[in-house]
């Protein structure tokens, strides 16, 4: 008998199998006389969004009369794969009355006729089920490129095992529809925090905010210095026997090995590769768009990096949080790259005399104890959403086949 491991006991009844064809209608309708200007894009979580909003820029054609025009509700399906989507992902038109979305994409309607609900097909195009049915008519080695090779025929010719009753699929539907509500609320709980975090970071690098001594003292006011006198740049080579890092933004280093990225490198170019040490900040000449990691552990990255050891005394977490901050990465480094658009670069004979700010060492391990709070605080509700989508997935392995 056809039913997944978890079920409403009040139900039974085998589950029913449905092509994508015999459940929907291919969408093909084009937005001709430019019904509408919002340029569509699938986000793993957002599902379709506008990609202005998304993206902070449009990445579709100017004139988008050749695209498909999408309404609410109908479904589009994504062919790229991407970390956690291997097969590509579909999701339903909500956010907006209509959408334009490249014709790369395969849109379907839902019959008026089918045996099967909307928002419980929103719930399963999120579960394993469904991928399992699409793999099968992925064509072997598309996955390299990036675009899987999965032709509309194949797609709606797709074989899906449903719950036999629409009463059971709106249960379903509305339970987990719970959990994604919890994901909301605990993403949004996050980026306000985010967002506080942000505003904190430009209040004390401004001074706007001040910090005391902890005998309620006023600190002395901020000195400075130039780049050149705090740092020096390293360039210490031949070390293979050491860890291979890799920068993960935000993050810090961690051993390559372990990365999730697909990082290919030389390793007979190991030994030109450059030792860090703890709390050394290691900046790329494309910095400027996150701004400068530290180094949270010992071993050789890509000679790509510049590595900066302080020369003077400094508490390493005031830094990390001032090179990645707007007043640092705007305020600074925006004003000393070269180049335009995705071949800007930073110039170092710039780099070295700016001026950054130097509070008293006391101050700076204040501030950056302060800010290590506010940080773990964010980790721990970041932890939280993790551990419901965790909960959610489990919920989608389990309750369809």
């Amino acid at each position: 008998m056809i039913a997944p491991k978890i079920r409403f006991p009040e139900f039974h009844g085998e589950y029913v199998n449905d092509s994508l064809s015999e459940i929907s209608d291919r969408v093909r309708r084009k937005n001709s006389d430019n019904q509408t200007d919002i340029p569509l894009t699938i986000a793993s979580i957002e599902g379709l969004v506008d990609q202005r909003t998304y993206f902070g820029k449009t990445v579709a054609s100017k004139d988008m009369s050749g695209y498909y025009l999408l309404q609410n509700g109908e479904f589009a399906y994504n062919k790229s794969y991407s970390k956690g989507f291997p097969v590509g992902s579909i999701k339903r038109l909500d956010k907006y009355a209509q959408g334009a979305l490249s014709t790369l994409y395969i849109c379907f309607a839902l019959k008026d006729d089918a045996d099967v609900t909307s928002d419980y097909l929103v719930q399963y195009f999120n579960s394993p089920a469904w991928y399992e049915a699409v793999n099968e008519v992925c064509a072997e080695g598309a996955r390299n490129h990036g675009l899987l090779n999965v032709s509309p025929d194949d797609f709606f010719a797709t074989t899906h095992h449903f719950a036999p009753t629409k009463e059971e699929q709106d249960k379903v539907a509305a339970f987990l529809s719970l959990y994604d509500q919890k994901i909301e609320n605990q993403m949004a709980k996050v980026e306000a925090l985010e967002i506080r975090r942000k505003g904190l970071l430009q209040q004390i690098f401004s001074q706007e905010i001040r910090f005391k001594a902890d005998d309620g003292s006023d600190f002395p006011d901020w000195d400075s210095v130039i780049m050149e006198d705090a740092f020096d740049s390293i360039s210490d080579k031949n070390h293979p026997d050491k860890t291979v890092l890799t920068i993960i933004q935000g993050q810090g280093t961690i051993p390559r090995d372990e990365s999730d990225r697909n990082i290919s490198y030389n390793k007979a170019s190991i030994p030109t590769y450059k030792l860090v040490k703890e709390n050394d900040f290691i900046m790329h000449l494309r910095s400027f768009e996150g701004g400068l990691e530290v180094a949270t552990r010992e071993g050789i990255v890509s000679p790509a990096y510049t590595i900066l050891r302080n020369k003077v005394e400094l508490v390493p977490d005031f830094y990390r949080y001032y090179f990645r901050s707007s007043s640092f990465i705007v305020e600074k480094l925006t004003g000393i790259t070269e180049g335009i658009r995705d071949g800007r670069s930073i110039n170092m004979d710039d780099f070295w005399l700016l001026e950054i700010p130097y509070p008293s060492i006391p101050e700076q391990r204040k501030i950056g104890q302060f800010m290590d709070l506010i940080n773990r605080q964010i980790r721990i509700e970041k932890d939280k959403l993790e551990a419901i989508k965790l909960v959610k997935k489990g919920l989608l392995q389990q309750m369809f086949v």
